[in-house]
Order: C-alpha cells, then structure tokens, then sequence
C-alpha cells in the first residue's frame, strides 16, 4: 500500500506528518511517552484523559496529566466527563492553559469511568452526546475531536448515529475503536463498522482497535478505507511502531528492527524522562511498569527469563540503579551478564 498518491491529513488547522497516531491512554501516554513517540514517528499524539471537574485538578495525578510543557504543536487534551456544561467549561479552561485542540473521551470501557456516566458510558444516551457535542464545540475556537467506541453492547451498536451527531456538530475528526463498551479489550476488534462510518463522514475518521503491526495497519487503512491508523497497546514496550508503519505504508516493506544500541539509548532516554516528570520515588515506580512492556517486546529473552528479569528490576529502587541494570541487559551478552549476577536460575 503507498501512500503516495494521498493529500496530507489535516485535522483543523494541522497538517499531519503521517497517519499513524497515538491512542490517549490512561496511565500511559504522559508527557515523557508522547514526547518518546512524537520522536520515533508518531504523526498526531493525545494526552492522558484529563476530568472536566476543576475542583479536581489540584491532585497531583491532574497535574501531571495536565503538564505540555515543551511539547511541540498541536498539544491535544482529552477531557471525560457526563455533563455537557462541565464539559465545555473545562474545554474553555484547558484551551486558556494551552490546549490547541480538546478531544472528548467517549470510549473508555472502564467501569469507575462509565459508573459516573463518562467513557463509552454515554453512548447509551444519544440526546445526551448531541448537547455535550454542541456545548464543547461551541464553547472553543480550537478544534475539538472525538474518540468513540462502536457502542455500549452487541445489540446497541450506535457508532454510525454517534458518528453523524459528531459531524453535525462540528466535530473535526473522529476515532472509532472497533469494540463496544461491554468488551472492554477481549475479543478481536471488527472494522465494519469503522468502514461504515467512514463511508458516511466527511471528517477525517481513524480507525483504532489491535494495530500491533504494521501489516495490520496497512489491511485496516485499506479495509476500512480509514484516514490514519490510532495504535494504543502496540505502542507499549514498541514505541518504534511507528515508524515501522509509516515506512511499510510507505515502501511496502519493512524497516530494520532497532539495533541493541539504539534499544539500549531509548530505554534510559525515557527512563531518564521518567525520573525528571515524576520525581525520583515515583518516577522509579512508574519505570517498571514501561520496563515490563519492552522486555515483552525483547526476543532475545524467553518467557521465563522476562519474568525473572523483570522481577529483578522492580528490586532496584533508584535512577542509577536502573540505568546500570539496562546497561546489562542491552548488552550482547545480557543473558550470561544477568546469569553470572544471580539474577535467576539458569
């Protein structure tokens, strides 16, 4: 597939670089991570899902996932919440904070989010999802998105009805991920829908739901005849992926996967970014999470030896620490380096 013959994707007043986006994940796409993807080719990047209730941004987690510093345009802030009025307040203060465009979660399956009526939750009340269309579109001059789900369950399958109110509204571009709520992650995603919808818009639509590679990306672009490509759990451990898309998309072939060295130079780049955002307690903590996910990605490694390893590595308690045991472990030798230590039984 090449992409050659296509005009650039513009979302509001943004060209894009490439079709191959970020999924906003909670937890996830903090400032360090989104900056790591933007740099390994991600074209479009959402951060972290912020809630319209002010009174709640004082919180340390608000803050953080509130935090663009030094991040290049468009700076994307997706916002969660119920009520249309909350909603286009908190549209209104974020674009003061900074915000370039405000992107509204429809799609979370979590239950702490959907039990406050927010997510995917509102997919069940399609008057609801037209006056929180209106109220944020109308409350802004900044382009405002919109991430959905297909719909709540198998048998309210509303992602095209949702789809029009969202064009209708105003809304500049829309994320289909190819799952209903009562899915949560399990299961495979259908793209049938997303091409329904896509035949029926005008806006940009991207589908999103199980783009881990990029032969997946290229059959989804072409299935579905989609705008981009959104990669969430792909991305986890894999933030090469995108550049491994674009140039697949491009060439219709692979990209080298990335040298040890280049492994090695990431990892303690992001961690190093982990530790300045956080701080160094939880910047330590939140290092282990993102390790788990790149030795998932390691082959050199069998599954029992990344479950030792990162058992190690959730022991080392400081910056220095981990960067020495990533030093280790991206060495040629890793495996007889981390036997010789006693790291786990051979």
């Amino acid at each position: 597939m090449t992409l050659s013959t296509l005009p650039p994707l513009k979302i509001g007043p943004y060209t894009l670089p490439n079709r191959v986006i970020l999924a906003p994940m909670a937890g996830v796409t903090d400032r360090p991570f989104r900056q790591l993807c933007r740099q390994l080719g991600a074209g479009w990047v959402v951060g972290e899902m912020v809630t319209a209730d002010p009174s709640l941004w004082h919180t340390r987690k608000s803050k953080l996932r509130m935090d663009h510093r030094g991040e290049p345009d468009p700076r994307v802030v997706q916002i969660a919440g119920g009520d249309a009025e909350m909603l286009a307040q908190a549209a209104r203060l974020n674009a003061d904070l900074g915000a370039q465009v405000i992107d509204i979660n429809m799609g979370c399956p979590a239950k702490k989010v959907c039990n406050k009526a927010a997510g995917s939750a509102l997919l069940r009340d399609e008057k609801l999802v037209g006056e929180i269309l209106d109220a944020v579109v109308n409350a802004v001059d900044i382009p405002v998105t919109l991430k959905i789900r297909t719909g709540w369950c198998a048998d309210t399958n509303n992602g095209v009805r949702i789809a029009r109110l969202a064009e209708e509204a105003g809304i500049q571009s829309l994320a289909v991920h190819g799952r209903h709520r009562e899915q949560r992650y399990t299961g495979w995603a259908e793209y049938d829908t997303i091409a329904d919808i896509k035949s029926r818009l005008n806006i940009p639509v991207i589908a999103n739901g199980d783009i881990t590679t990029p032969e997946k990306a290229a059959d989804v672009l072409r299935y579905t005849q989609a705008d981009a490509v959104m990669v969430g759990r792909g991305a986890q451990g894999n933030p090469w992926i995108f550049d491994q898309i674009q140039y697949f998309l491009e060439h219709g072939e692979h990209r080298a996967q990335p040298s040890l060295e280049e492994r090695r130079s990431v990892l303690i780049a992001h961690l190093s970014a982990l530790h300045s955002f956080y701080g160094d307690t939880m910047g330590v903590r939140i290092a282990r999470k993102h390790l788990g996910w790149y030795l998932g990605e390691d082959a050199r490694f069998t599954p029992a030896q990344r479950r030792d390893l990162k058992q190690q590595f959730n022991g080392l308690s400081s910056n220095e620490t981990q960067v020495n045991w990533i030093n280790d472990a991206m060495a040629p030798d890793a495996i007889k380096r981390l036997l010789a230590k006693g790291s786990y039984a051979a």
